[in-house]
């Protein structure tokens, strides 16, 4: 068992003040895989000072100055992946192979879309007769979750850093692992003391802390919509800044007419993705009714192949969900479906045939899904497909519309189809065919998604303040 029971502040790994310790299981075997310590107002009180401190030198820094810090970091940050992917993998149940890849090869992503934002961000400009210089805008916390954990640390830790601000990460208490190792890297890289500052912690005991802390000024959240809610609520009293990527529902709109057995794989690809822990995975297919039935028989096939296994071994499978209340959610909410009306097509509740431990679920379809019931409205954030039938394409828009959330949605098939329906769509992104990330394109999302934008440039906007200068000003 592997143990992270410092905090990392002021440039130094030190005890927490009052901490308790918590023990983080492997979801794959039931067994401890890590322990931490979990922090106090306290902790966060020494990291603001710390923060604040060396915010008074590292706001001064140049463009050039911050562009050799993200490149020391990205350096670092290559000799550590296989040490950040098993940590991911033992505490989340991502696959080895996946965790290399798609989750650790994120972090490298971020960094390499932050250095090239940073090179040509514009910190300068005029409007009118004034001149407008965008600064960074103080001590900011990060609070990330434990889903995606490289992927939205380093969203969210690169443009905070390049943008001149100081930090203060709080990942999530499942994912502790990879999250010291990353301030191994920063302390690696020679990060200046209190430039980056990590404590560990739960919610209630450091996030708060941090949302309601009067002299932090920005705070970036990644999480549940219910939790969003309360961090924006804590932070009211401070009016700080809140920037959120909360929960999603994603809409997958298959075109009427489509070759299914070209539109249909990326959709599944999407969804059984991470097991289905991400919050823009395609979650709700929308199918014509016409092709219906077809689609369904094709879905269940593709999931009823779908290998659910080891963690720990290489390969294309998928592994189990993070933990046991969130196991227990999903069978829940596969049994509510049930209760509803819904038709499982394949899968449903219980271990996958075999197995006997670990918290792994079975790739699930959903059949006779109404868009009204719980399945068709909550996240689930597992292997389960809801599938839609629509009568015509302002059906499907309708559909895909009605639910509080607005972070992805999808359309395959007939490109010129699909393009009519984008401006129609209420979502902050949408995937044509298509179902790949782009670092440099800003991501976030509409209505209870959350709110502002991260990646590429205008995640580095984000974290500035814009200053007006009105007269001379050489």
């Amino acid at each position: 068992m592997k143990s992270y029971l410092k905090q990392y502040i002021d440039g130094a790994w030190i005890e927490s003040d009052g901490g308790s310790r918590h023990v983080v299981i492997n979801p794959a075997t039931e067994e401890a895989a890590s322990e931490v310590t979990l922090g106090t107002p306290a902790d966060v009180d020494k990291a603001v000072i710390a923060a604040r401190r060396a915010f008074a030198s590292y706001s001064q820094t140049t463009r050039e100055e911050r562009i050799e810090l993200l490149g020391r970091i990205l350096t670092e940050y290559q000799k550590r992946i296989p040490d950040i992917a098993k940590a991911i993998s033992e505490e989340m149940g991502c696959p080895i192979s996946m965790a290399q890849t798609g989750q650790a090869g994120a972090g490298l992503g971020h960094l390499a879309s932050t250095l090239q934002a940073l090179k040509n961000f514009a910190f300068a400009e005029t409007a009118g007769k004034a001149h407008v210089v965008h600064e960074p805008i103080g001590v900011v916390a990060l609070i990330t979750p434990w889903n995606w954990p490289m992927n939205q640390i380093v969203a969210k830790v690169a443009p905070a850093l390049a943008a001149g601000n100081t930090v203060i990460l709080k990942p999530s208490e499942q994912t502790p692992g990879s999250a010291a190792i990353f301030a191994e890297v920063m302390d690696a890289a020679g990060v200046p003391a209190g430039v980056f500052n990590l404590v560990q912690g739960d919610g209630p005991g450091v996030g708060t802390a941090l949302a309601r802390h009067p002299d932090i000024d920005m705070i970036s959240f990644t999480g549940s919509t219910r939790a969003g809610i309360m961090v924006a609520k804590n932070a009211a009293d401070t009016v700080k800044r809140v920037h959120q990527e909360l929960g999603g529902k994603s809409p997958n709109i298959i075109l009427p007419g489509s070759d299914l057995d070209k539109t249909l794989p990326g959709g599944v690809g999407g969804l059984l993705l991470n097991s289905g822990q991400s919050c823009i995975a395609p979650t709700r297919m929308l199918v014509h009714r016409d092709q219906y039935d077809e689609a369904i028989e094709k879905l269940s096939a593709i999931f009823a192949a779908k290998e659910v296994g080891d963690p720990a071994k290489e390969g294309r499978h998928i592994g189990p969900v993070v933990n046991k209340a969130q196991f227990d959610k999903i069978q829940g909410l596969i049994q509510k479906g049930i209760d509803e009306g819904a038709v499982v097509a394949t899968g449903g509740p219980g271990l996958p045939e075999g197995m006997t431990k670990g918290y792994y679920v079975q790739p699930t379809v959903l059949a006779n899904v109404s868009n009204d019931m719980t399945v068709a409205r909550e996240e689930i954030f597992g292997p389960v497909l809801v599938v839609i039938p629509y009568d015509t394409l302002e059906e499907a828009v309708e559909i895909a519309n009605d639910t509080p959330y607005g972070l992805g949605a999808y359309i395959a098939g007939d490109p010129a189809v699909a393009k009519t329906l984008v401006s129609k769509i209420r979502a902050g992104s949408v995937f044509i065919n298509a179902g790949g990330m782009d670092f440099a394109a800003p991501f976030g999302g509409y209505k209870q998604s959350g709110n502002g934008r991260e990646f590429g440039k205008y995640g580095l906007a984000e974290f500035m303040e814009v200053k007006t200068v009105i007269g001379e000003f050489a």
